[in-house]
């Protein structure tokens, strides 16, 4: 009877985690999705604490884990700003791949307490999901500190090759397949090691080739990755819920691995590969800056005067946005402007940001209106209807030389046609190219106006100048 009712628990925060999954794909319903994956993860918890054989010992040792990440998990909530989200994703990922490691570990050296035989005598099955998982996670370890060496600054986001670097990586790949076969074979723990330690280094060597503007499609790889792991050692240890769970986490960051690489018109491949990102990258290819227009730069007063005229005006947001912490004061200027009588659309692109949906999170903290917010293939064709684009802090993605220039790194990238716009207001510290390292077309163009320095201090004084 209790056995059945563990399952049963274990059945019902499954289909939550389901449901929160689908709520999590629509800022409207986000927030219903969240609900419904953390009473999944309660259920689970209660469930796993009174599965039927579980000793005092063990509910002791679940209880102090959960006193001690609960207390961790609070704090850092309550001290992180939204601004370095990316960087946090990208260090729970890590320790979701080191949690796989340690409980293969504990598979591998106490077998009878998971039930896949003695120690010596794993069942075969068990030893290949153990190994399965016991990579991934490494990997995705090693691959999530370097990622948030790059979000956080702590190492520069560019990508780092070497000649030989893709022959090597297949080198360690192929030999990461035989290690685990033969470990398979034999159950031998040096092998088991080997396996960890070859997937730490695999780890590393193949996030740090990848650049920044890459980064959206990292985070979501390494969270599928992280899924996966989960999985294979949900499958060694024989817990439903760990499986079913990990396979949604690593199919769905598969899927969104694969819109973000959408987003950029590039494969997996290309991205795990290309090096695309470097922020020491060379201009547009084309006339040197002799052969360009002069840059037209404007005022903050310049802006608010244009923009209290116009009808319909499209917000494209950035990462430099991010940085200065602006969408406050934005969503402030986009109120203002609304009781002007202008029209206000929010345009993000797909790859907006350090991580995938970062835009959207940080004008949901700022209780943008969700109707309010449009994907690219949404907002593309009204720029040509707008009378002002208002960028704040977008670079690649607004970037013309993505449809023109075929030598461009950014060449055949989906972008927002901001251009098309009557007037573009484009609020940047200076004319450094963006993460891609490709110089921006949109600056010289005969209808853009720049607007130098930070984005909230910019912007604060556009909201002081439409109050006057």
């Amino acid at each position: 009877m209790a056995t059945t009712l563990s399952t049963l628990a274990y059945l019902v925060a499954s289909v939550l985690f389901i449901l929160a999954l689908r709520g999590l794909s629509h800022p409207e319903t986000s927030r219903t999705g969240n609900m419904y994956g953390m009473i999944g993860m309660g259920i689970a918890i209660l469930a796993t604490l009174f599965k039927p054989g579980m000793g005092f010992g063990g509910i002791t040792l679940i209880v102090a884990g959960l006193a001690i990440g609960g207390t961790v998990g609070t704090i850092v909530a309550q001290r992180i700003q939204m601004t370095a989200l990316p960087q946090l994703v990208a260090a729970f990922h890590s320790l979701v791949g080191m949690a796989a490691v340690f409980v293969a570990a504990a598979a591998f050296y106490a077998p009878e307490s998971f039930g896949i035989g003695t120690r010596g005598h794993i069942h075969g099955q068990s030893l290949v999901e153990m190994s399965l998982g016991l990579a991934i996670g490494a990997i995705t370890f090693s691959g999530s500190v370097i990622a948030f060496a790059k979000l956080a600054g702590k190492m520069s986001g560019a990508p780092i090759t070497f000649n030989g670097q893709h022959w090597l990586n297949l080198g360690l790949g192929i030999l990461l397949l035989v290690l685990v076969i033969t470990f398979v074979a034999t159950g031998n723990g040096l092998l088991f090691w080997l396996i960890a330690i070859l997937s730490f280094a695999l780890g590393f060597l193949l996030i740090i080739p990848i650049g920044g503007a890459d980064m959206p499609v990292v985070v979501s790889m390494l969270n599928s990755y992280s899924g996966w792991a989960a999985a294979g050692i949900g499958f060694t240890i024989g817990n439903l819920l760990l499986i079913v769970t990990g396979a949604l986490v690593g199919a769905s960051g598969a899927i969104l691995s694969y819109i973000m690489c959408k987003g950029m018109n590039r494969s997996i491949i290309n991205v795990l590969l290309g090096g695309f990102g470097s922020e020491g990258g060379t201009a547009a290819a084309g006339g040197g800056d002799a052969d360009r227009p002069p840059v037209k730069a404007g005022s903050p007063e310049d802006a608010a005067y244009m923009m209290k005229n116009a009808q319909k005006i499209i917000i494209v947001p950035g990462y430099g946005m991010a940085v200065a912490q602006a969408q406050q004061v934005l969503r402030e200027m986009a109120d203002l402007l609304k009781k002007e009588g202008a029209e206000i659309k929010y345009a993000i692109h797909p790859v907006a940001g350090r991580m995938p949906g970062h835009m959207n999170v940080l004008l949901a903290e700022a209780n943008v209106p969700y109707d309010e917010v449009f994907e690219l293939e949404e907002i593309n064709p009204e720029f040509a209807d707008a009378d002002v684009a208002f960028v704040i802090g977008a670079n690649d993605v607004t970037n013309p030389a993505a449809k023109t220039d075929k030598s461009s790194a950014i060449y055949g990238m989906p972008i927002l046609d901001v251009e098309r716009a009557k007037t573009v207001f484009f609020v940047k510290r200076g004319m450094a190219s963006g993460y891609a390292g490709v110089e921006n077309e949109l600056f010289y163009r005969p209808n853009t106006m720049m607007l130098f320095g930070d984005a909230k201090k910019v912007t604060q004084e556009v909201v002081q100048a439409l109050q006057r």
